[in-house]
């Protein structure tokens, strides 16, 4: 059986999945509102507010366990989530000015190659990672092209800076990986989002002239990508890699381009969205295929052979 930890780990690591995929149909109507950077600066602001109070809560129980052992390593959390944030900035604005320049359906299949490029960047610093996990590392990939790749796959400077976020994202990844089981989570997702905020207000600042009626007109989709997707979202990430196999914690991460596909259907039928988002058949056999993926990839299929 499935430890209860890895249960724990994997609902984290599925909500923040969860949330990432509806987060997609509120990025695609933030971008009607206001620039790249002004948007993340935005969204990045407000998961660091909501996460302030818990943050300052968990400093407080320190400081009244003084004779803890568990005591958070200040200086290691800061060092932490100033690597975790510089990584998801630059991964989050690669994918955003990409998606201006390709399709929806090539950047989520090229995003998602991510759950391939993890294991890989992991080899060079010493991740061991089972066999089962490249099989349904592959298996997804395939999933991923028959329900994103639905036109002839033509490389742009879209796609470039597309497969740049898949690898700085996989970087993200490595590093919670490595930060997040050595010091308080919360914390470390604070910090990470105060350091995005900061780097794209800088960038915003620069490049894209905001004004602050902008981010009025577009409050919703700020609110919902800026409390769910960045504030609890990524705290999700954090608690649900800790002590858990990063590719493995990729593959449901992965999860995101499925939902945000049906999110996106729903989002059209409703009439959120303008553009057609219907399923084909060839994009549900792809929801499939990644479910089925995801799934082998977290039957521990070694236990169940020792204990046969």
């Amino acid at each position: 059986m499935m430890k209860k930890s890895n249960v724990k780990n994997s609902f984290y690591l599925f909500s923040a999945a969860l949330i990432w995929g509806t987060a997609f149909v509120f990025q695609s109507m933030g971008n009607e509102y206001m620039e790249p950077f002004t948007f993340f600066a935005s969204r990045s602001f407000l998961g660091f507010l909501v996460l302030i109070p818990f943050a300052i809560i968990k400093l407080k129980r320190q400081s009244y366990n003084a004779d803890n052992n568990n005591k958070i390593p200040i200086k290691f959390t800061l060092v932490g989530g100033l690597c975790c944030g510089i990584a998801l900035t630059v991964a989050s604005l690669f994918q955003q000015y990409g998606m201006k320049y390709t399709t929806v359906g090539k950047a989520g299949f090229i995003t998602a190659l991510y759950i391939i490029i993890t294991p890989i960047l992991g080899i060079f610093i010493r991740k061991k990672c089972p066999f089962t996990v490249w099989i349904g590392a592959v298996v997804a990939v395939v999933g991923m092209y028959f329900l994103c790749v639905t036109e002839s796959f033509i490389i742009s400077i879209g796609d470039i800076l597309v497969l740049i976020c898949a690898v700085v994202f996989s970087v993200q990844i490595l590093a919670v990986d490595y930060f997040s089981p050595k010091t308080d989570g919360v914390i470390l997702s604070c910090i990470q989002f105060f350091v995005c905020f900061i780097i794209s207000s800088v960038l915003a600042l620069i490049f894209d002239k905001p004004i602050i009626s902008q981010i009025f007109d577009g409050i919703i989709p700020v609110l919902y990508a800026g409390i769910m997707s960045s504030g609890v979202a990524y705290t999700f990430q954090i608690l649900g890699q800790k002590n858990f196999n990063p590719t493995a914690a990729a593959m449901i991460l992965s999860l995101e381009a499925v939902i945000s596909t049906v999110a996106g259907y729903i989002a059209y039928n409703l009439g959120f969205l303008t553009q057609d988002q219907s399923l084909t058949s060839f994009q549900i056999a792809g929801c499939i295929i990644v479910f089925c993926a995801v799934i082998f990839v977290q039957i521990p299929i070694d236990k169940l052979k020792r204990h046969k």
